[in-house]
């Protein structure tokens, strides 16, 4: 008799994202946590586990060369940030969560690509976990942005 693990999807972390471009991935893998989520107010009314897996990636972390944390996502911090966003986010789907996820690792993170999937574990008695899984790209940089950033430096400070 196998006992069935509570375990979030398989993320094929080695599939390279659709435009095919190479990068280097930070990876979190089976983050649990409470929180409220849920369209029920009986849901929102008390912490519910969620299982939570994070891909981000960069083009190219200098950290691969430079061998220092600051140069790369630092998984440490984005555990941290991401329980403190589970703490008060006030949304009602996973879908909204796992977005809000995603615009802080494009964001604050600055990956240049994420996935990220959210789990609730057994939510129905036949049923080992329901949840989504989204993936999300920077936005391409427009002239006035590359501009501003080429400029930067340039203009006396004063």
């Amino acid at each position: 008799m196998t006992t069935n693990k509570i375990h979030p999807l398989s993320f094929e972390a080695e599939r390279a994202p659709a435009d095919g471009t190479p990068g280097d991935r930070v990876l979190i893998r089976g983050l649990r946590a409470q929180t409220r989520i849920g369209l029920h107010d009986e849901e929102q009314e008390r912490l519910q586990p969620v299982v939570i897996d994070l891909v981000a990636e960069r083009r190219h972390l200098a950290a691969c060369v430079s061998d220092a944390v600051g140069d790369t996502i630092d998984y440490a911090t984005v555990r941290a940030r991401v329980l403190e966003h589970l703490r008060g986010h006030g949304r009602r789907l996973l879908e909204a969560l796992a977005e809000d996820l995603a615009e802080i690792l494009l964001r604050e993170f600055g990956a240049d690509w994420v996935r990220v999937q959210i789990v609730k574990p057994r939510k129905f008695e036949d049923v080992d976990a329901v949840g989504v899984c989204i993936e999300r790209r920077r936005p391409p940089l427009g002239s006035a942005e590359i501009l501003n950033f080429l400029g930067r430096g340039l203009a006396p400070q004063g």
